[in-house]
């Protein structure tokens, strides 16, 4: 979260609107990145926390060491890949005459240090599953320190505007990644990175990728909510798509505060899945749900309340901040039923059910949230922009516990 706002925060203060809608186009790219990194974070720490369970010390190990060494490879197939049709990709983000140089130049470092990005999503997840949630937090909190001291000095005082907000972003995850590896140096019991232990058989092979690449799709599909709403913005001018960038950023807060509670239970699920104490996992289950239901309605009287502040905090023009409030009006309105989605997403997820997760993956920043907005545009055009996402979100909930019906984990066997 503060990676996020401490990045649109410095660069919405250049008042180039140009500028902001360039970086803001490229934020598929981060999340992209962030999707491949969670294939193997995710994936790999809902598997060793069923293995912890089991009493496998041995399979921790392996699998962890895998997890590193296949997402230092995919980051070096990402650069390469994304450096050569860097100027597709880009045109397929939105960017034209006016965003192209400032989006390039943002897009650039992120996709040649894609290696960094991938790895900084691995351990995290995966040093939680030890029980070392503290020492995950202070990994995250050093890189967006050092991230929020390098963003204005890069940015402003150096001159290189989004390059410079690239680099400090890079340099932040890279301070993360030597910081998660002294950690398994030092203090983990059971992770590993030693290259001789860096092989999985073909089941856990597959409950890797299985849950690994669910998870990421949640984050691509993102990249493609983003994608096919600055398109349909497009129309309306630089200044709608400025204003919806930074109005995800804020909602961002919401999201990721659900997201970081959510996936806080993915270790205590899968432990429990896999040492099949079923009675305690409902009643976890239970909490979860309750708690993060009244935390979104907290979170969505916020945002509603104080959109234009929120707005004001980053930009000064009254023209774009009615605007982005309106806007961020309509993604708080269903904060509730995103909370639901992400608590059983994740359960699922921790618990190996990969059919359940997927479906979830590709629903409401996905295929739902496709179909809804294609639907309200067609019935409210511009106003139908800013609320597809409330009817996909409503939607997918609804979905969701369908899924929890059909497929409970809690009551059946591994």
């Amino acid at each position: 979260m503060v990676y996020n706002l401490s990045d649109t925060f410095f660069i919405a203060r250049t008042n180039d609107t140009d500028l902001i809608a360039g970086v803001s186009l490229c934020a598929p790219v981060f999340t992209a990145l962030m999707a491949f990194g969670n294939i193997y974070g995710q994936g790999g720490s809902s598997l060793i926390s069923r293995l912890l369970g089991q009493q496998d010390g041995e399979g921790v190990k392996r699998v962890s060491s895998f997890c590193f060494y296949i997402a230092l490879v995919t980051g070096v197939i990402l650069a390469v890949l994304m450096t050569v049709f860097n100027r597709p990709l880009l045109t397929l983000l939105g960017a034209d005459a006016d965003t192209m140089p400032h989006a390039f130049r943002y897009y650039i470092v992120l996709v040649v240090c894609a290696p960094v990005m991938v790895l900084s999503f691995i351990h995290s997840s995966l040093v939680r599953c030890e029980g070392m949630s503290a020492e995950s937090m202070i990994g995250t909190v050093l890189g967006a320190v050092i991230n929020i001291i390098l963003d204005p000095i890069l940015i402003s005082v150096v001159g290189m505007g989004a390059m410079g907000e690239a680099v400090a972003t890079v340099i932040g995850y890279f301070c993360s990644v030597l910081y998660f590896l002294w950690l398994l140096r030092k203090k983990s019991r059971c992770l590993s990175v030693n290259p001789s232990l860096c092989h999985v058989s073909g089941g856990e092979l597959r409950q890797i990728l299985g849950v690994g690449v669910t998870a990421a799709l949640s984050n691509l599909m993102q990249s493609l909510c983003v994608i096919v709403v600055n398109q349909f913005l497009l129309p309306y001018g630089n200044d709608k798509i400025a204003a919806m960038g930074i109005v995800l950023k804020v909602n961002m807060i919401a999201q990721l505060v659900l997201t970081g509670f959510a996936f806080g239970g993915v270790p205590l699920f899968g432990y429990l899945y896999g040492a099949q104490r079923r009675a305690e996992m409902r009643k976890l289950v239970r909490f979860c749900l309750g708690f993060l239901c009244a935390l979104s309605l907290v979170l969505t009287a916020v945002l509603c309340l104080f959109a234009s502040p929120l707005m004001g905090a980053f930009v000064k023009d009254t023209a774009m901040i009615a605007t982005g409030a309106e806007m961020l009006h309509w993604q708080a309105a269903s904060t509730v039923f995103a909370g639901i989605v992400l608590l059983l997403t994740v359960l699922f997820q921790a618990t190996g059910k990969v059919g359940p997760s997927f479906v979830l993956s590709i629903s409401r920043q996905g295929v739902v949230f496709v179909a809804a907005l294609l639907v309200c545009v067609k019935l409210f055009a511009y106003n139908g922009v800013l609320m597809g996402q409330a009817v996909a979100d409503v939607v997918s909930a609804l979905i969701a516990l369908g899924l929890l019906v059909c497929c409970n984990p809690m009551r059946s066997e591994p």
